[in-house]
């Protein structure tokens, strides 16, 4: 893949549209992992309006090519990922909260109908505790997910299937309840 075929790619993720509960914007993406990258960040809503919206969720994808591929990759892309979500404290107590967002990562990509090789990561709970003058506010837990995986594709229109995925695991993590198969969203304007 030369670089006008990757800006397809770039053309391809630029146009994909998220459930509203999500914002995804592109961001610079990381120099020298890959000849070719695209990055986008998003910030999951709990749908909210006004002082009501809260992010309960937020993540990064990055797409790597290099014509070639690496030998770790299995393949000549990369999809990189984090996530990061709240959790309840006692969900985050739970000792298989790792196997769960590990779980929700793979179910994610297949239901998408993506294909892939070479999936690996992190799954991290994380816990804050507040002292001092601080110790009046509650005390905070969260969800990591640091995962990567190497997309097999047979067109470039596969690759927009692996956001997808992510943006699943997103409302996963963040326990959006899905929206049916054959239901639309009613779009909502952001402010």
């Amino acid at each position: 893949m030369n670089a006008q075929e990757f800006a397809r790619v770039g053309e391809l993720f630029r146009a994909f549209t998220p459930r509203n509960e999500i914002l995804l914007e592109e961001v610079p993406a990381p120099q020298k992992l890959a000849a070719f990258a695209l990055a986008f960040s998003a910030d999951v809503s709990n749908g909210l309006e006004g002082d009501d919206e809260d992010e309960i969720a937020s993540g990064r994808f990055v797409i790597l090519h290099e014509p070639g591929g690496q030998d770790t990759w299995e393949g000549e892309f990369r999809c990189v990922t984090f996530v990061r979500a709240d959790v309840d404290p006692t969900m985050q107590e739970d000792p298989l909260l790792p196997d769960h967002g590990w779980k929700w990562l793979l179910a994610s990509l297949e239901s998408a109908g993506c294909k892939y090789n070479a999936a690996s990561g992190t799954v991290t709970r994380v816990v804050s505790e507040s002292f001092g003058k601080l110790s009046g506010k509650d005390g905070e837990a969260e969800m990591e997910i640091r995962a990567s995986w190497s997309p097999v594709i047979k067109s470039t229109e596969d690759l927009a299937t692996h956001l997808q995925a992510w943006c699943n695991l997103l409302t996963e993590v963040a326990l959006i309840t899905p929206i049916p198969e054959g239901v639309s969203a009613l779009p909502r304007i952001r402010k």
